[in-house]
């Protein structure tokens, strides 16, 4: 890899921004160009849904970067222009403005696009959640909303449900699984989250999809649910999940699966990485595939590229997925790679209490030794249990789970 080719970096997101400000760390002394599909300098996305729509915090925090420290890294900003085709032979990057750009290196970090209903987003007070725009939009409705309706129990969906009902709005929070956060953290702990809204006011209507989105005069007015209620909404945030952005990568002949396909150091093809929600880094452990859509993997993600863009050898370290979500007063915090199908026991407090350590071993067909760890108000617990998350420690004796 050589130290002084033009890197180009598609995607001015926290991964991307990183990627940048690593290689030029690591003595990258080459040209630098930073893609960013919005007008904004590159900002911290996991705030939209917390402190920015709540109102706690205004724009301005959420930078990733002074300028002043931006002009530092000597970056060929190119903001407010999308990316529309990659051409992996000839090494050039089109852009919708008609231009392109030629690299020695390029680096996708597009991340990813929510999910829309079929239906419905045409209406006026139906919003998605991905951008600082988004969160503007919908924490304006915020203030004058009496009903909100998510649609999507999920992290992003049980998050704004709960600055909403902060806010003191009525919040119906709908999924067509039985609880929140169900595939991503299982039963157990998806039962104990979904008592913690309801005490919290939350309308739950869990198991019930959605058929339809009513208004009047453009705007929304209700919610009909594929049980035949409907439920009366002022605004309606749909949160249903979200797709890589890899729609200007087709016929690239970059490998795609869910997300761009990457060796364990992010490597796509010689002269390709990707980096952040956008892409899925091979696990050397079990030879999967993962795409984490969590903050600090973006981060860590970034960091590894840029070393790889200045000539730095790669380290060894195993890569592993840290996130948290704020829900009231409880905040979660996770390494490796939960879900439902994981083996799961609480190793340490109750689930009850909500103050607790839980692990998750192997899904079906794996070893089963510890892969993740979720906990909630026990942080120097937390971090000791990580280690066998790095470690694949052996599965652990198993606790009482409480009752849910």
């Amino acid at each position: 890899m050589t130290t002084s080719g033009r890197v180009v970096v598609v995607g001015a997101s926290a991964a991307g921004l990183t990627t940048a400000q690593s290689a030029r760390t690591q003595g990258h002394t080459g040209e630098i160009v930073l893609v960013g599909e919005e007008p904004e300098e590159p900002y911290d996305r996991p705030p939209l849904s917390k402190q920015l729509l709540s109102g706690d915090w205004e724009p301005d925090r959420l930078t990733l970067r002074p300028r002043a420290d931006l002009d530092k890294l000597a970056l060929d900003l190119r903001l407010g222009v999308r990316a529309s085709a990659v051409d992996t032979a000839a090494r050039t990057v089109a852009l919708v403005d008609g231009s392109s750009l030629t690299y020695d290196t390029l680096v996708i970090a597009t991340g990813v696009t929510p999910a829309r209903l079929p239906f419905g987003h045409d209406l006026a007070g139906v919003h998605i959640l991905r951008g600082l725009r988004d969160a503007l939009r919908l924490r304006t409705e915020l203030h004058t909303a009496r009903r909100l309706v998510v649609i999507g129990a999920g992290f992003l969906g049980a998050e704004v449900a709960a600055v909403a009902r902060g806010l003191g709005v009525d919040v119906t929070l709908a999924d067509p699984q039985p609880l929140p956060l169900l595939r991503a953290l299982g039963a157990e702990v998806g039962g104990m989250l979904a008592d913690v809204h309801r005490d919290n006011g939350v309308d739950l209507r869990c198991g019930t999809g959605v058929r339809a989105l009513h208004g009047r005069a453009g705007r929304v007015r209700e919610v009909e649910l594929d049980d035949g209620t409907t439920v009366p909404a002022d605004a309606v945030l749909v949160a249903i999940g979200s797709k890589p952005e890899v729609g200007w990568l087709a016929g690239s002949g970059i490998p795609l699966g869910n997300g761009v396909l990457c060796d364990e150091h992010g490597q796509v093809l010689p002269g390709v990485f990707a980096v952040g929600d956008v892409a899925a880094w091979r696990d050397p452990r079990t030879g999967r595939h993962h795409r984490v859509e969590h903050r600090m993997t973006a981060t860590d993600h970034g960091r590894i590229v840029g070393r790889a863009l200045a000539g730095t050898a790669p380290t060894e370290t195993p890569l592993i997925p840290y996130f948290w979500s704020d829900q009231y007063d409880l905040k979660l915090q996770s390494y490796g790679h939960p879900s439902a199908d994981r083996e799961f026991t609480v190793v340490e407090g109750s689930l009850a209490e909500r103050r607790f350590v839980a692990v998750y071993g192997g899904s079906p067909g794996e070893e089963n030794v510890v892969r993740a760890v979720v906990a909630s108000g026990m942080p120097r617990q937390l971090r000791t249990w990580r280690q066998s998350v790095v470690d694949a420690a052996p599965w652990p004796r198993p606790a009482s789970v409480g009752p849910y």
